[in-house]
């Protein structure tokens, strides 16, 4: 039994929000109390930066019913607070969502026998700073995109890695990516597939106009530096595809390891390679 509800964000599609009805039954038959997050709640988190106080989220854990649009818009609501959170997959793809419907209520009776373990996935902490002041302090799990908004137009990005320039990619973007999030933007690019365990940083060029720009992978203690250059005109900011902005010469964008991970509740027999060959299709597997 928790003392703390546990919390369900359910994206806005019938079969979720009927699903989430029979869990809240479940749940409450059980006397847990519950939570429900209006969607409207997570999608109204601040642009400014995504760390809320552990002291706003005070749950057991969250249930994401949703496709990974959902789990993102979650776990940015709930910010630096190390609350536990699982997803149910309802959306396309589902890599963040770490059971499939039919195993909602087997799972939900393992959350609620506390007969789980924590895996912590890294986040990235970005920072935008314009004429010495930070206009942007935020955390993404998947990745940071930065691209132009202008068609057929590359972007120039100076890259620096613990202040020691790297190369200026020529690309129509450049995608930084955690380990989490090489399953998505990244891979659709050409960049590896990390396990969410390997301390590392992913980054891979969009697009790029030289072929020995090739995508890297770098320690998680690095500081990655990215300094636009006049040439490029009508630069976006993407964070995990659920806020961006815009970016000009002379912005300053550094990339480091965030020091708050996000707690994703592993169920008994999940395992990571079931997940990853089902939605590539490996050995004939379908998802």
């Amino acid at each position: 039994m928790t003392l703390n509800p546990i919390g369900l964000i359910v994206k806005t599609v019938p079969e979720a929000q009927q699903t989430a009805d029979h869990l809240e039954t479940w749940l409450k038959a059980r006397d847990v109390k519950v939570q429900r997050i209006h969607p409207d709640a997570i999608h109204s988190a601040p642009s400014k930066t995504a760390c809320h106080s552990p002291t706003d989220r005070q749950l057991a854990c969250v249930f994401v019913l949703g496709g990974d649009g959902t789990f993102l818009s979650a776990v940015r609501w709930i910010g630096e607070a190390p609350v536990p959170i699982l997803g149910v997959k309802f959306g396309e793809v589902g890599f963040l969502a770490e059971i499939a419907t039919e195993d909602l209520f087997a799972a939900a009776e393992a959350v609620v026998q506390k007969n789980y373990a924590i895996q912590q996935r890294m986040r990235l902490a970005i920072s935008v700073i314009r004429d010495g002041i930070e206009r942007c302090a935020e955390s993404v799990l998947n990745d940071v995109v930065i691209n132009t908004g202008t068609l057929a137009r590359l972007a120039l990005i100076p890259t620096y890695i613990n202040d020691h320039y790297l190369t200026t990619f020529r690309a129509d973007g450049l995608i930084v990516s955690s380990p989490t999030g090489s399953t998505a933007y990244s891979m659709a690019a050409g960049g590896p597939v990390v396990h969410p365990q390997v301390p590392g940083i992913v980054m891979t060029p969009i697009c790029p106009f030289t072929l020995t720009n090739r995508p890297l992978v770098v320690p998680d203690t690095t500081r990655i530096l990215i300094k636009p250059e006049e040439q490029s005109t009508n630069l976006i900011l993407t964070l995990d595809g659920q806020a961006g902005l815009d970016i000009q010469h002379g912005d300053t964008i550094l990339i480091t390891k965030s020091p708050h991970p996000v707690h994703m509740i592993q169920i008994p027999d999940g395992e990571y390679f079931d997940v990853l060959k089902a939605k590539l299709s490996w050995s004939g597997g379908r998802a």
